[in-house]
């Protein structure tokens, strides 16, 4: 027998419409003023059954709200009570996508150092499956509530500082505390994505959660090879055969042989690509010497940088960020990083140090102060052959005080400077060649740190940069000024020392980054000073 037929499927409402309007336009008895409202009701029923839709997800809501009300308490009463305890995490009378994002955060939390069994994924999961399942305001305010608090226990985790890490901190503002949950929960409700936000983990630098993400793919790929030491020495490439070959093709995991085949220079390129070398297949000396770094301690460094990494606040958090290791700055706010422009660091002996602090105002029309070993080492000797203070552009002065007294040059005993028997205080005076350039950003401390300007335009072309006496010198301190106040910012005149306050003060943190994230996989840095073994 043949199949009976489906009975036919009824016309959609939006159909049956259509051929009512159809009929109309064609019918000299319809007045024309009813095709409008035809037509609006094309657009207002779709829009009513949304509205359904909606009122009754927010009665189901509603009914949470008042679970959650009811069961409540401590600090998530603090986040809930001031949203009359709207849920977070439930969309629809269901729980959201946003809980899967945490559940995988939870489950990969060990690359993070921490145990996943510490935020009850399992439990979360079943709670989950009882809310969705059964659909009532009392399993989903439960449920609810779990999230918010595991979410707050993570973020409170992620954001501890390791002890082996110290950071100087010079003001309040960036000393680390343990962050409140009500505070948590209140970031993420704010955030344009709660399931974005998560998934990022918005709470963390961005530089954190890269190397990070970083991190896990190279042990997966590099972390388990023997330890064997590559020769040398030699430069091998592909075609070639040989003793040397054989070990690095065992140092990469390759089976037994002495051939540099395809197989091996695919290798070759893999492991330079994820250490951000010149991924050319040729095993040079730079390349040799990332071998010979060994797992065990390419995983060492990656777990110390991470630490660093962690000291650095979230993207949420107006900030300036600045890495001494690779000379680079960003700044961030809103969520993503606004800028970034290269910097010139501390030498090994005037180093960049590892501080945070609150940038206060800027300063025009700078003085430089010289540092007394330079005006030992740099300045006396000048005088002592010639040169005059006034030729110089400099400034001799009393004393360190708000108010000194200029010195006249003949007043200084300058044999007795440049012998380092006694101190004087010279700084160099506003203009087109002071070291300061046009303005400084001011982070008020006891070592003379801040960001500046310089006419030493030239260091920024420069791969290692690193000349500077422990100041942070700025590509663009124009760029980063509008930054900071939103508009340009110029001097009034010549006056020295002209100090503008910034509209809020912004955060800056001086760190060390000698393992960072690049768009394949990992750079190793040359630690220039000497920190990394100091763990």
């Amino acid at each position: 027998m043949p199949a009976a037929s489906a009975a036919p499927a009824a016309p959609s409402w939006r159909t049956r419409l259509i051929h009512i309007f159809d009929r109309a336009r064609r019918s000299r008895r319809v007045r024309f003023t009813f095709l409008p409202l035809l037509l609006a009701g094309l657009v207002a029923l779709p829009q009513a059954a949304s509205a359904r839709s909606e009122v009754g997800s927010d009665a189901v809501r509603s009914g949470v709200a008042a679970e959650i009300r009811s069961a409540v308490s401590g600090k998530y009463k603090d986040f809930y009570g001031p949203r009359g305890y709207w849920p977070l995490w439930i969309e629809k009378g269901r729980v959201g996508p946003q809980a899967n994002a945490l559940l995988t955060l939870i489950e990969d939390s060990g690359a993070d150092g921490l145990n996943p069994r510490d935020f009850g994924a399992r439990d979360l999961r079943r709670l989950i499956e009882d809310a969705n399942g059964s659909g009532t305001p009392k399993a989903l305010a439960r449920v609810d509530l779990a999230l918010s608090k595991s979410l707050a226990d993570l973020v409170i985790a992620m954001r501890r500082p390791s002890r082996s890490v110290k950071m100087r901190y010079l003001d309040p503002e960036v000393e680390p505390r343990s962050p409140d949950p009500a505070e948590i929960l209140r970031m993420a409700a704010l955030a344009p994505s709660l399931a974005d936000y998560v998934e990022t983990a918005g709470w963390m630098s961005p530089l954190y959660m890269r190397l990070r993400d970083a991190r896990v793919r190279y042990l997966d790929r590099w972390g388990s090879l023997p330890a064997v030491s590559v020769p040398v020495g030699v430069k091998m490439r592909p075609g070639g055969e040989g003793g040397e070959i054989a070990i690095l093709r065992h140092r990469l995991g390759l089976p037994d042989g002495v051939a540099y085949d395809k197989a091996l220079a695919a290798r070759v390129r893999a492991f330079q690509a994820d250490h951000g070398l010149d991924a050319d297949g040729v095993a040079g000396p730079m390349t040799i010497a990332a071998l010979n770094h060994g797992p065990g301690d390419d995983e060492r460094l990656l777990a110390l940088n991470l630490e660093r990494a962690r000291l650095l606040p979230g993207p949420w958090v107006r900030h300036v960020m600045v890495d001494a290791a690779s000379a680079r700055l960003w700044y961030y706010s809103d969520g993503s990083v606004d800028g970034t422009m290269k910097v010139v660091a501390g030498t090994n002996q005037t180093q960049t140090p590892f501080m945070a602090g609150m940038i206060r105002y800027a300063t025009l029309n700078p003085y430089w102060n010289i540092p007394p070993d330079l005006v030992e080492s740099k300045v006396a000797p000048r005088i002592l052959k010639g040169a005059t203070l006034k030729g110089l552009k400099y400034e001799a002065l009393s004393d360190w005080s708000a108010n000194p007294q200029p010195l006249a040059q003949s007043a200084i005993d300058w044999n007795a400077v440049a012998a380092g028997q006694q101190e004087v205080r010279v700084r160099q005076l506003p203009g087109g060649s002071n070291a300061m350039g046009k303005v400084k950003f001011m982070f008020p401390n006891d070592l003379g740190i801040y960001l500046h300007d310089t006419p030493q335009r030239d260091l920024f072309g420069k791969a290692d940069r690193h000349f500077s006496n422990g100041c942070v010198r700025l590509e663009d301190a124009q760029r980063l000024g509008r930054w900071f106040f939103g508009k340009a910012i110029a001097a009034e005149g010549s006056t020295p020392e002209q100090h503008r306050p910034l509209p809020q003060p912004v955060p800056v943190y001086l760190t060390y980054l000698t393992a960072v994230p690049t768009a394949d996989g990992v750079q190793f840095l040359p630690d220039i000073y000497e920190r990394d073994g100091q763990h």
